[in-house]
């Protein structure tokens, strides 16, 4: 077992783990008990009463942060002819077809989120087995495959991203850096919150949102009451 740090050890002593606090209260406590050196990443994880094994308890989607995440995504557009110029003036990394299914399929990985039009996935379809497993393929419900490409690649820059649960049902997620204001990470928090109150499914019963914390990087676990 890992041996925690001097620096974790004092932060843990900020935060009472048998307490639900309200988000701007938890979001203070995550900013006091920051003690790296650089600056954190802060991050929610949800524990939903879903059963991810069927197929309609399964959750995924995407929301634009008010505050993005402090950190600028870099973007790959699979894209031809005016599609491409389109994500080339919209602010696109990396745009083109075959050169990058090439690179890729070669090991290259120097981007975060993936775009592509409808009429390329046949083509992008070849990376399934490399992407699929990074989380990094094209999908529909996220608007990443698009003919919109304008506003994929300005709402991925402006702070959108994605979340998905996993086999336990659980849900994580970048909300933001500990340099953020309190009110800005509250912001964020609740847009990701409601987002995801909006996608339960219906056939999801009892309590939905079973657990909520909130934590940098390096920190403790904060509990969050998400209920408003």
């Amino acid at each position: 077992m890992a041996k925690k740090g001097k620096n974790y050890k004092e932060a843990v002593k900020l935060v009472d783990r048998s307490v639900q606090y309200d988000a701007p209260e938890a979001f203070e406590l995550v900013k006091n008990a920051s003690k790296a050196k650089f600056d954190e990443t802060v991050e929610v994880a949800y524990r939903l009463g879903v059963d991810p094994r069927k197929n309609d308890q399964q959750i995924r989607g995407a929301v634009v942060l008010p505050h993005g995440t402090g950190k600028t995504q870099r973007v790959l557009v699979f894209a031809k002819g005016d599609k491409a110029k389109e994500a080339e003036a919209a602010g696109a990394d990396y745009v083109g077809d075959d050169e990058f299914i090439n690179k890729i399929q070669q090991g290259w990985f120097e981007f975060d989120v993936v775009v592509a039009t409808p009429d390329m996935m046949g083509t992008v379809g070849r990376l399934g087995r490399v992407l699929g497993p990074k989380g990094l393929m094209p999908n529909p419900k996220t608007g990443t495959v698009t003919f919109e490409v304008e506003k994929a690649v300005n709402e991925i820059k402006a702070g959108k991203i994605e979340y998905r649960t996993d086999k336990a049902g659980n849900i994580h997620a970048p909300i933001g850096k500990v340099s953020f204001d309190v009110d800005k990470l509250v912001e964020n928090f609740n847009a990701l919150t409601d987002a995801l109150n909006k996608a339960k499914p219906a056939a999801a019963k009892g309590i939905f949102m079973k657990n909520v914390t909130v934590s940098s990087t390096m920190g403790p676990g904060v509990r969050v009451n998400a209920v408003k």
